[in-house]
């Protein structure tokens, strides 16, 4: 069984870890940065691939390997590869599954603090109009700080992110100070958020509401503690996404592969 996962995230790691212990499968993962593609491998992945892959790239792939099945394990927000890759299945006529991470559950958590929007534009918007005071966290990638800077001054923001090539040329484009860089490297707990916001001095935070897997409970948390915002941009609706191809967890992913195995 040879398996293309588009991956670097979390749950394609542990993906591929629960597919190499349990099946017999030749995986690739594709990622869009070298860092992605380290953790695959070292999850167990056969080959890796680090750098974004255009449409026609990955059908390429696909025909020239003759892979048998395709896994969209990329974030709940990279909505362009999302759509990208169910276009794909469709016109190859191959098994798909998209792996969706579950929504945080928030019941018996304090919302009081959050404010949710639809995009990163109607965030940044948000912050010029309420949150004129304080610096601004920004818990959301580099590749959505500038829907962000067009509204908030580049001097009370700070983003978290991974130290790598794009991402540090993103933030020289953008103007952003390399002191205000705060290296990321998986999800913070909740202290290393309370020491973010205290060291800082941030009154609003940014995130995309991710799941759990993603921090978004230790974020809510430690502001809360600390008495200030959460703008949470809501997760995006992927047009042409069959529910039936979805799964959300591993048992569910399981069901799915026992039809190939």
């Amino acid at each position: 069984m040879k398996i293309l996962l588009l991956g670097g995230t979390k749950d394609s790691t542990n993906i591929i870890e629960h597919i190499k212990k349990n099946y017999d499968a030749y995986i690739l993962t594709t990622t869009t940065t070298e860092y992605g593609a380290k953790l695959a491998k070292e999850s167990g992945s056969d080959d890796v691939i680090a750098r974004p892959l255009l449409k026609n790239e990955i059908i390429e792939i696909i025909k020239k390997e003759n892979f048998n099945l395709l896994i969209d394990a990329t974030h709940p927000f990279a909505e362009h590869i999302t759509k990208t890759s169910v276009g794909i299945a469709h016109e190859l006529k191959m098994p798909y599954i998209r792996f969706e991470r579950p929504t945080a559950n928030l019941e018996n958590i304090d919302t009081s603090h959050i404010h949710y929007v639809n995009s990163f534009d109607e965030a940044g918007k948000l912050i010029a109009d309420e949150f004129v005071e304080g610096n601004i966290l920004h818990f959301a990638g580099a590749n959505t700080m500038e829907d962000i800077l067009k509204y908030v001054s580049v001097d009370r923001f700070y983003p978290r992110i991974l130290k790598v090539e794009s991402s540090l040329e993103k933030c020289e484009k953008l103007g952003v100070d390399p002191s205000h860089i705060i290296p990321m490297k998986g999800a913070a707990s909740l202290d290393e958020n309370l020491e973010l916001i205290e060291k800082y001095g941030a009154s609003a935070m940014i995130t995309k509401e991710s799941g759990e897997i993603g921090g978004v409970i230790e974020k809510i948390e430690a502001a809360n503690k600390k008495n200030i915002a959460v703008i949470m941009i809501q997760r995006p609706k992927i047009d042409g996404l069959n529910k039936n191809n979805s799964v959300s967890n591993l048992d569910e992913l399981d069901i799915k592969l026992q039809n190939f195995f």
